[in-house]
Order: structure tokens, then C-alpha cells, then sequence
């Protein structure tokens, strides 16, 4: 019988390095997928599948929450700080149906006092009636997913609503009582300048949100852009982007505190800060990712069954895999978060995560500080501004 890679030690520079219980259990979150979309993007690489006129709410928050009731075991006696609704569109079920669904996740997990739920919702499903009940439900932020405001980059896109739209959706959360909310918005869009992207962020800026996510769009495999590649600005006018970009937001007020993310002071993501900092969570909906951390130290990642067909059969499991984390993956998998904040983390964080020593990455932080990809600062593990923009580099000096 093979040896459980778990439990065995790393070993950097030939000396094993034991792994020790956690001293104690990172903040627990959960995260609920929801697939459908009116029509799928063609950039997208999310687990998300045009919807039919009818969705099947009733039956999958059934399935929703008999896939919760599998993980309780794992997680008995701690508390959800956050929840995230992802998709797909979840804005799409009706607050009737997301309502039984978080009743029914409160009476077997119990939430923190100052929880954060967060929806994820398009301007094209926007109604005023549904969100006032979602913000009468205890979700109490929104993500809505802009991309752009101009008609034509918003065609390009495959995207369902028009530039009125987005700026009618930022005032229609706020009348719904939402006094926290992101916007999602791209750069490095088909045939776009300089001054179309400045002009979509000092739009986006104008709406007031709380947060911003601000990011390239980039080609993913097995999208309809991937197989035909739109024309994209060339490296000049990206670096130009990203550079006039960044001065803007500052110029607002809005800290950047992870690679695509900026918020107003205070507004920063708590779910999202939980995944940077190698915090736990569950995972349910088809193709959810959970990781969960156990007192004797394993740590696994598991997912579940991709298809919504297949999530829905009774017959079928709904996880669809699962892996413990070897101890020589820890320190990548640590990595791989924490770095893409911008003020990185308490180096006393990857001890506390992991239950590895911290001298276990003396030789990765060696040469990865004299590449100038990562501070030199003992009691912080953070990436330089060139590490944040070289962040594959970087991670490469920790790879076992």
C-alpha cells in the first residue's frame, strides 16, 4: 500500500520538514453555484449553460441542500462569515427560492452576526421587486457584471443588456437597499484604446460602488473566443490601460488590495480576502470547488458534478472528486493566493494554514527575492510590484 502523501514531510534542500496539527481552523465560508445564464458568453470558461424558458428552482435547491447536508460532518460546530451566490446568473431564481435555500442553510450551519452574502447578478435580469425582496432575505451584497458600457464592446461580447442598463442597475441595488456593491468591468476588450477604457472606468467610478473588479479579459481555453480569437489592443495599449487605470481608481479612492480588485475603505471582499488568505469553504451547485481544513492537518479540495442534468439525477453523486493536499503542493497552493494580494500576508499566516514550518520556504523566498519578484521583509510574505505582475514567475520558485 502506497503511503498516504499527506502525511509524509516535505523536504526542501534535503532536510524533511514535519507537518504539524493546525493550531487552529481558518474562517469557514460557503459557496453556491448556480449555472444557468440567459446565454452563455463567448469568453466565458465558467460551468455555466444557456438556460431553458422553465429552471428547475424547486428541485435544485433541493439538490442544494442535500449536497450541504454530505459536508455538515466536516465542518460541526463552526460558523459561515460568508456566503457567495456564483454562477451563471443567480439573479435568475426568484428571492421565493433563494430564500428556502438560505433558511435552509441556516438551520444547519450557523452564520456569523455580521455575515456577507453576496449575489452575483447581470443588468439584464435586473428588477426592482426582486432585489428589494433579495435585500429583505439578509443578502446584503451585490456583484453585478458590467464588462463595459459601450454598446459595441458589450455586442463583442455576447453580453445580454445595453449601456443604460448598467448605469440604471447601480441605482435600482441602491433603492433596494444595497449600500454595498461591486462592479465587475474588463479591459483589453476587441479594438479597444486607451480612451474606451478610461471611458468605461470613470463611468463605472461615477456609479458610486463600494468595490470595483477590474480586470483583463484574457483568452480561456475551450470558449467560443479561444477557437475565434476576436482582435485584441496590442501590449502597449494594455500596459497604458492598466497604468492610467490604476492612477484613476487611486485618484477616486479606490485601494488596490488584489491583483483585479479595489475598494473604498473598509468595502474590501470578505469572501473573496477568505480564498486569498487560504481560508476554508464549501462548495455546492454543479462544478462547486470547496477546501476544507481538518484539526489533524489534512486539508482536501474537493468538486462536485459538473452537469446540472447530472447534479439533478438522484441517481448520481454530487461530489464529483476529491484530493488531500500533499505537503510538498502546500506551499504553492498557499502561495498561489496569498500572493495576489497586495500586501500579501503575515508570513505567521502559512504556519497557521498549512501546519508547516515557515523555514520550509527559506530557499523558494531566497531566490525569489533576489529575482525582485518578492519583498524582502521576514515578518510579511508579499510580492514586489514587478512579482504582482509576474505572479506565474514568482510561484515558480516554490514549485517541490
Amino acid at each position: 500500500m502506497s503511503q498516504d502523501r499527506s502525511a509524509s514531510p516535505l523536504i526542501l534542500g534535503g532536510a524533511p520538514t514535519p507537518r504539524a496539527a493546525l493550531p487552529q481552523l481558518p474562517p469557514l465560508a460557503l459557496y453556491i453555484h448556480i449555472p444557468w445564464c440567459v446565454r452563455k458568453c463567448p469568453y466565458c470558461d465558467f460551468n455555466s449553460h444557456a438556460a431553458s424558458p422553465t429552471l428547475p428552482e424547486e428541485e435544485y435547491v433541493d439538490a442544494l441542500l442535500a449536497d450541504l447536508d454530505l459536508e455538515l460532518h466536516a465542518v460541526h460546530g463552526r460558523e459561515l462569515s460568508s456566503i457567495f451566490f456564483g454562477g451563471g446568473t443567480p439573479s435568475l431564481f426568484s428571492a421565493q427560492a433563494l430564500g428556502r435555500l438560505l433558511q435552509g442553510v441556516e438551520q444547519s450551519i450557523a452564520f456569523a452576526s455580521d455575515i456577507e452574502i453576496t449575489l452575483e447578478a447581470n443588468p439584464g435580469t435586473f428588477e426592482q421587486e426582486k432585489f428589494t425582496a433579495y435585500r429583505a432575505l439578509g443578502i446584503n451584497r451585490l456583484s453585478i457584471g458590467i464588462q463595459s458600457f459601450q454598446e459595441q464592446k458589450l455586442k463583442a461580447l455576447g453580453r445580454i443588456h445595453n449601456g443604460d442598463e448598467a448605469i440604471r442597475a447601480a441605482g435600482m441595488a441602491r433603492q433596494a437597499g444595497f449600500d454595498n456593491f461591486n462592479l465587475d468591468l474588463m479591459h483589453g476588450l476587441p479594438d479597444q484604446s486607451l480612451d474606451d477604457a478610461l471611458g468605461d472606468l470613470r463611468q463605472a467610478i461615477a456609479m458610486k460602488p463600494t468595490h470595483l473588479s477590474w480586470y483583463q479579459l484574457t483568452l480561456e481555453p475551450n470558449t467560443v473566443f479561444w477557437n475565434q480569437p476576436p482582435v485584441l489592443p496590442e501590449d502597449d495599449t494594455l500596459w497604458d490601460i492598466q497604468e492610467a487605470g490604476q492612477a484613476l481608481l487611486a485618484e477616486h479612492g479606490y485601494a488596490q488590495y488584489e491583483v483585479s480588485a479595489y475598494a473604498q475603505p473598509g468595502r474590501a471582499a470578505r469572501h473573496n480576502l477568505n480564498y486569498w488568505s487560504f481560508g476554508d469553504f464549501i462548495g455546492i451547485g454543479a462544478g462547486a470547488h470547496g477546501k476544507l481544513s481538518h484539526p489533524d492537518g489534512r486539508i482536501l479540495r474537493t468538486w462536485k458534478t459538473r452537469l446540472p442534468k447530472d447534479y439533478l439525477n438522484p441517481a448520481k453523486p454530487f461530489k464529483a472528486g476529491e484530493k488531500t493536499l500533499g505537503n510538498d503542493e502546500l506551499p504553492f497552493e498557499f502561495l498561489m493566493n496569498a500572493l495576489r494580494l497586495t500586501d500579501g500576508v503575515d508570513a505567521a499566516l502559512f504556519a497557521q494554514r498549512t501546519g508547516l514550518d515557515l523555514a520550509s520556504l527559506a530557499e523558494g523566498r531566497r531566490q525569489a527575492e533576489q529575482s525582485g519578484l518578492l519583498q524582502v521583509e521576514p515578518s510579511r510574505l508579499a510580492a514586489t510590484a514587478r512579482g504582482q505582475l509576474f505572479l506565474n514567475d514568482l510561484l515558480q520558485y516554490f514549485l517541490i
